[in-house]
């Protein structure tokens, strides 16, 4: 009798990524996916810790999985809750002591491991915790098994950074960097286009920093990745996040303007447009840099479109920087950008910085900022209205008849039309616009 899997993911993409991947592995061993939790004989609860207030809302959750629990306790059913993801990686043993309803804490280094914890934690009767780095790949056991992926779908090639910003705590919950080998993530790419993936996302922490063996033996880099991808038949679409600005060299922007599958839409985290701010996060790069680069990118793709991450409130920001930040914003214009207040992270450099800012500060500069984005993202949707745009249909609408696909800009595009399908690509006349979406008419198919 095959057991229930819930899984709840929390955060990025990557996480989405990874929870496909344990319950491809954990289908093996007699877990049949579900999406109801109160019958789920394993929960895991995927977490991320970008987010503000992170841990607690794993914890909050914790506390109605602990009562679900002795529910089915009571009627004589065993449930087991395992965390994974970035705050089991940060948490540890903590969480052990503050969730006593909890039976596996696992990091996301250590997924391929789930069978071997869930046999350990039957045998032993008590929780278990792997928050290791282990020295193989978890990728060589997890395997890509799985049911139809979508139109779209995921592939992670990079894990972990090596940067160090003072503000994030990727490096101590993912690790260092780590890329998958060509041949690895070619083979995974084919069997996801073979099984009606048409677009394919490539996902790292620090996508573009890929570095993975080739099969000539030398190491590949994104570009030249992405160039062997392209080839892939069937494959009609390529996209890559996220990135740092660092690592985009000469060859990646070439790519821009040469590869027809690679949208034109690039997702290039800023975080400030105050050059003194900047070196406080240890980014490696000046405004300027960053402003060089949009212009390389443009030059190539005139069309391209760009979004950003922002904070604000950095510990010691002062006004006149985050005047900066809103005059580089003004200056590249952004199709689309995610902005967020400050919070500090345990254990990494900033949280310790003096000068913290006050949460009216941040409140207002949060706000000021999101209303220019939100400006800009208008301007953006409304530039659209006469264009015709290719557009790959992913997903049903919800009203009869209705489909919803992407533009290569990343916006959902809302349509009409009974002789379209799902996988479809057709070319659409925009006719209108909405605060997060695009509609229009199918001109032919592309």
């Amino acid at each position: 009798m095959r057991r229930k899997l819930f899984i709840k993911t929390y955060g990025c993409q990557m996480n989405v990524y990874d929870s496909e991947r344990m319950a491809a592995l954990l289908a093996r061993h007699g877990f049949e996916r579900s999406d109801r939790l109160e019958t789920a004989d394993l929960v895991i609860l995927n977490t991320c810790h970008i987010r503000e207030k992170a841990a607690e809302k794993v914890y909050s959750e914790l506390g109605r999985l602990a009562r679900l629990k002795q529910r089915r306790k009571a009627r004589g059913e065993e449930m087991t809750i395992a965390v994974a993801g970035c705050v089991a990686q940060a948490e540890g043993a903590l969480m052990l002591e503050r969730a006593r309803c909890v039976d596996i804490v696992v990091g996301p280094q250590s997924y391929h491991r789930l069978p071997e914890l869930l046999a350990r934690r039957a045998r032993e009767r008590g929780a278990v915790l792997d928050t290791d780095f282990p020295a193989e790949s978890k990728f060589d056991e997890l395997g890509v098994e799985g049911g139809a992926p979508g139109v779209s779908a995921f592939l992670t090639v990079q894990e972990g950074c090596d940067k160090f910003c003072t503000f994030c705590v990727v490096p101590y919950t993912r690790g260092a960097e780590m890329s998958r080998p060509v041949a690895e993530v070619m083979r995974e790419a084919r069997l996801l286009v073979e099984r009606g993936a048409k677009e394919l996302v490539l996902l790292g922490q620090n996508v573009n920093a890929y570095h993975g063996m080739g099969p000539d033996g030398r190491e590949w880099n994104l570009a030249r990745l992405l160039y062997a991808l392209a080839e892939i038949p069937g494959l009609v679409r390529l996209r890559y996040t996220t990135s740092h600005p660092s690592d985009m060299d000469e060859e990646l922007i070439r790519a821009h303007g040469e590869l027809a599958p690679l949208m034109p839409y690039l997702h290039l985290p800023i975080q400030s447009g105050s050059d003194r701010v900047l070196a406080a996060m240890n980014r490696r790069y000046r405004a300027a840099d960053y402003l060089r680069l949009v212009e390389a990118l443009r030059r190539v793709r005139p069309d391209l479109a760009l979004s950003s991450d922002f904070i604000v409130g950095f510990p010691g920001e002062e006004e006149e920087d985050f005047q900066a930040t809103l005059a580089l914003v003004r200056e590249v214009g952004f199709a689309q950008a995610y902005a967020f207040k400050y919070s500090p992270r345990p254990g990494t450099p900033a949280a310790a910085m003096r000068r913290q800012l006050p949460e009216e500060v941040k409140s207002r500069r949060l706000q000021e900022l999101q209303a220019l984005l939100e400006e800009q993202t208008r301007s953006f949707h409304a530039a659209q209205v006469g264009r015709l745009l290719p557009v790959l249909f992913e997903r049903p609408g919800r009203h009869p008849g209705q489909l919803v696909g992407r533009s290569p800009y990343m916006q959902a595009v809302h349509v009409c039309d009974r002789e379209l399908r799902i996988g479809d690509l057709a070319t659409v006349e925009i006719t209108g616009y909405h605060p997060h979406s695009l509609a229009g008419r199918v001109v032919r198919p592309h």
